[in-house]
């Protein structure tokens, strides 16, 4: 920790913490999360507990004069075995809104995942330093957006002039709940992940729920969309199941209603989206499981593959366009009673002419480029003045962060 006495060092406390629904107090500092507590208790799947930990949208806002900021933390970073090194994730520094900086933590712990096996393990490691300097001297508004794919502890916050909590924007909260293209999967920085882009086009506040691999119809996470304050909800529902094989047909459609029952009791009446699976050819009529191309790995190249076969989709296998289907029915059927429940065809965001452009690299995630193209949709379609969130009126709730 710094000693240097030109360095204020402010308490990190949830007052300075935007998209995070918990924070719990570490050895190190504090780790936001992005489900509750009581959710987290109900799941031991090491996948949830580790993605939900991954700060998607997450970031530190004040107001301060300071030209300096410094912020320790403890970064976890993955590997895979065979697999070249991922690079160490991105924190984005935004003055009055405007990208002005990136940088990286070096150090902390290291999660070995060994494909081959399913095993896991920890490898501990050092807190490292953030730090940012030349900012503008005046009175500003300052964000860092932490890393959306590093669990990341937050040990200190020092800057060079005082800072302080940056007053609530009063702009309306969107929350999005999604799988790992919502995460930000391959984006390139934390603000370039398709739903940041798409809130900034917008001018909404973000809460991201998006949870690689776990967007998987959970009681808990439906808990957690109906007690967090929103205006604006939209749910990005289908892949996931398909990945995992974890349904069939028979037990998708109830799960699906039962989500939205639950949302509805702590949202009556906030304009809900649901949102079906963007192009993704290789499920699009092959169910799952997915799987890592071990072949592929052992070539030092991550990709992936439908293990499923198109046959089973008659005993109720699910596949992205049988997933569409019953999500569009499932909608309709909704609306008649529900005027404030809209669907969107994910094709629309990424379809065919898309994928024939810009493909996905490892057969499921979108690049950088796409995910631009996908906010940019999204903004386009779910804001304009036909869209679902279209003239939501009302006054914007309180607590949405």
């Amino acid at each position: 920790m710094k000693t240097d006495s030109r360095w204020i060092t402010t308490p990190i406390t949830a007052d300075l913490l935007r998209g995070a629904l918990d924070l719990e107090r570490t050895e190190h500092g504090v780790l936001p999360h992005r489900l509750p507590a009581r959710a987290r208790a109900q799941c031991g799947d090491p996948q949830l507990a580790m993605v939900e930990s991954q700060p998607s949208g997450v970031r530190l806002v004040f107001r301060t004069r300071a030209t300096a900021v410094e912020l320790d933390t403890l970064p976890t970073k993955r590997l895979y075995v065979g697999a070249p090194a991922r690079p160490d994730g991105v924190y984005d520094l935004l003055v009055d809104g405007t990208l002005a900086g990136q940088g990286s933590v070096s150090g902390g712990t290291v999660q070995v995942v060994d494909m081959s096996t399913g095993s896991m393990e920890l490898r501990p490691g050092p807190v490292g330093t953030l730090r940012f300097t030349g900012l503008p001297g005046r009175d500003k508004t300052v964000e860092i957006w932490l890393p959306h794919n590093e669990t990341t502890e937050l040990a200190e916050l020092r800057t060079d002039a005082p800072l302080t909590v940056a007053p609530d924007p009063g702009r309306k909260v969107w929350l999005h709940h999604g799988s790992s293209i919502s995460h930000g999967s391959d984006a390139a920085s934390p603000t370039a992940i398709w739903p940041a882009l798409a809130a900034a086009l917008a001018g909404v506040e973000l809460v991201n729920l998006g949870l690689g691999g776990s967007a998987l119809l959970d009681p808990f996470t439906a808990r957690a969309v109906r007690d967090t304050p929103a205006d604006l909800i939209s749910l990005k529902l289908g892949i996931n199941v398909v990945n995992a094989d974890l349904m069939r047909l028979r037990a998708f459609g109830p799960a699906v209603h039962g989500f939205l029952d639950t949302v509805r009791e702590g949202h009556p009446t906030t304009p809900l989206l649901v949102v079906s699976p963007i192009l993704c050819p290789m499920h699009e009529d092959t169910p799952g499981p997915t799987a890592m191309d071990l072949s592929a790995l052992g070539a030092g190249r991550i990709t992936f593959v439908a293990t499923g076969d198109p046959a089973e989709r008659a005993s109720g296998k699910l596949t992205l366009n049988v997933v569409r289907d019953e999500l569009s029915r499932i909608v309709a059927q909704r609306a008649a009673e529900d005027p404030h429940l809209h669907y969107l065809d994910g094709r629309a965001l990424y379809g065919e002419a898309d994928a024939a452009e810009l493909p996905l690299p490892d057969g499921l995630h979108p690049d950088a480029a796409t995910h631009r193209r996908i906010g940019e949709r999204f903004a386009e379609l779910a804001f304009a003045d036909d869209g679902a969130f279209a003239g939501s009126g009302g006054e914007r709730r309180a607590g949405g962060r």
